[in-house]
């Protein structure tokens, strides 16, 4: 029997990947969507997860694609509520918040996903392999993008708390920790903001495998034309690329996975989290999120020019 699902916060994101993504997973049974601003036809529709859970109290599951500064709470109520929570990235606005939702899931015996949809790109499985007894040279990160493609007029991002450039960038680090086979730090960043934002639209980091490899990292959201999300990954025997956010990976310059409309991360996912309700297992690997938050406490900040939403 389909697992009956809640959508909550109903954004480019949720009807770019997370609604057709349920639509085609027999899996789940999409019933019921929270919004105060968007409705979506044919499930009931409410304007906020409270009125959600009381109006429609059989469901099993609640998927939460709001913006990260209203993660907390609405997950918070959620796994109170009985409910099995999977969190849109960033996982929620503060590190301490992701493990005190851990801790409320694990006691009370309930899924908490905190997902990074970029480890469900086609060419993470095959990189971390091949990544497993390669001892790590050095490396370059280089993720550019144009915000107001792909955040257009959103102003949260732009608040304490919404990340800025780090709201991609964090794919970055969760595809780095995914794939190398040592941990990672932040050794040293800089961070650009715009006179008039709170979040950065730059970053430069350095970061530093245990066993003292370097891997340069540069973010922005000034990207125009073609959009940059690339890790590269030198070792002793051979050189890796991750391309597309990891929708191609190449191995010595020969393409080995390709995956052109980069279509599966997000379907992938939602078989994940069924996976992991049916068992009562949860998923929380809060290491990308450190690192951003380490690259906010070590980083030199600059002002830059003021940015236009």
């Amino acid at each position: 029997m389909a697992l009956r699902i809640g959508l909550v916060g109903i954004g480019k994101i949720a009807r770019d990947q997370h609604i057709p993504a349920l639509s085609a997973n027999g899996r789940f049974a999409l019933a019921a969507c929270a919004s105060r601003h968007a409705r979506i036809d044919g499930v009931a529709n409410f304007p906020d997860l409270e009125s959600m859970l009381a109006g429609v109290p059989d469901l099993q599951c609640i998927s939460i694609c709001t913006p990260p500064q209203a993660h907390f709470d609405a997950a918070l109520l959620a796994l109170r509520a009985g409910k099995h929570v999977m969190l849109e990235k960033p996982p929620a606005a503060s590190v301490r918040q992701i493990e005190l939702l851990a801790g409320e899931a694990e006691r009370r015996g309930l899924t908490l996903f905190q997902t990074w949809h970029s480890r469900f790109a086609a060419g993470v499985d095959a990189a971390r392999e091949w990544m497993r007894t390669r001892p790590l040279k050095g490396g370059r990160i280089t993720w550019k993008e144009d915000v107001h493609f792909w955040h257009p007029g959103q102003r949260w991002i732009w608040e304490p708390g919404g990340f800025g450039v780090f709201d991609p960038g964090i794919n970055a680090l969760s595809l780095l920790t995914e794939v190398l086979a040592s941990e990672v730090c932040v050794e040293r960043a800089s961070l650009e903001f715009p006179e008039n934002q709170q979040s950065p639209i730059a970053a430069a980091l350095l970061l530093r495998t245990a066993h003292g490899a370097t891997i340069d990292a540069e973010f922005d959201f000034r990207q125009k034309g073609e959009q940059s999300w690339d890790i590269e990954l030198q070792t002793g025997s051979g050189n890796l690329r991750l391309s597309r956010g990891g929708a191609g990976l190449a191995i010595d310059g020969k393409t080995v996975m390709l995956d052109e409309g980069m279509a599966g991360e997000y379907p992938r996912l939602y078989q994940r989290f069924a996976d992991l309700c049916e068992s009562g297992s949860s998923e929380v690997d809060i290491r990308p999120f450190q690192l951003v938050a380490d690259a906010f406490l070590v980083g030199a900040r600059r002002i830059v020019a003021p940015h236009v939403i």
